[in-house]
């Protein structure tokens, strides 16, 4: 049976069990928490965004999570900078043209400052003079930095991103750097 792990990724850590950077390099690495042998990440969150992973040593699994032709919705909870109008959401539900073409497009919606939210460290940069708000966003597709890519194209950069939810797992009940083993779900013919 295929091990299937939950995971909340700490802002900073890489995504990868070891890190391919400079020659005595120290950044904290997904080894760092998980000292399991063989599960490999589905999919990938950067360095700078938090949240959930998932991990799993079965490649069909990994690859039905993680493969944008399987649509697996991935939602995200966004600090972004300034308080977007109906314009700018209504830009992300269509989709919104990038450089390396339109994405799908997205769930959006406006939410207040997400309850029992750990801090993140260090905290965002706060700017008096520019107010900021939070988004719930939910794609279908995974680009590379396509979420900070896609509130910047409608006029407000991300300050923090929080992967919360990949189809039908979340983050909730899981502290940054924690880990547990979840069910699998069941194969589809």
């Amino acid at each position: 049976m295929a091990r299937l792990i939950r995971f909340n990724k700490p802002f900073g850590v890489l995504p990868q069990f070891t890190d391919r950077g400079l020659a005595g390099s120290t950044r904290p690495t997904l080894s760092d928490f998980i000292d399991i042998p063989r599960v490999y990440p589905a999919g990938r969150l950067d360095r700078d965004s938090e949240g959930l992973m998932l991990l799993t040593d079965d490649g069909r699994l990994q690859a039905r999570i993680s493969d944008p032709r399987h649509k697996m919705p991935k939602t995200y909870l966004v600090q972004i900078e300034g308080l977007p109008d109906d314009a700018a959401l209504d830009a992300l539900r269509r989709g919104v043209t990038l450089r390396d073409g339109p994405t799908r497009p997205a769930g959006v919606r406006r939410i207040g400052t997400p309850a029992g939210l750990w801090p993140r460290v260090p905290p965002i940069r706060v700017r008096q003079s520019v107010p900021d708000c939070w988004i719930e966003l939910t794609i279908s597709e995974g680009r590379n930095r396509q979420v900070r890519r896609m509130t910047a194209a409608v006029g407000h950069p991300t300050l923090r991103l929080i992967r919360w939810r990949i189809g039908p797992w979340s983050a909730e009940g899981l502290a940054p750097g924690s880990w547990e083993d979840v069910p699998p779900p069941r194969a589809t013919p």
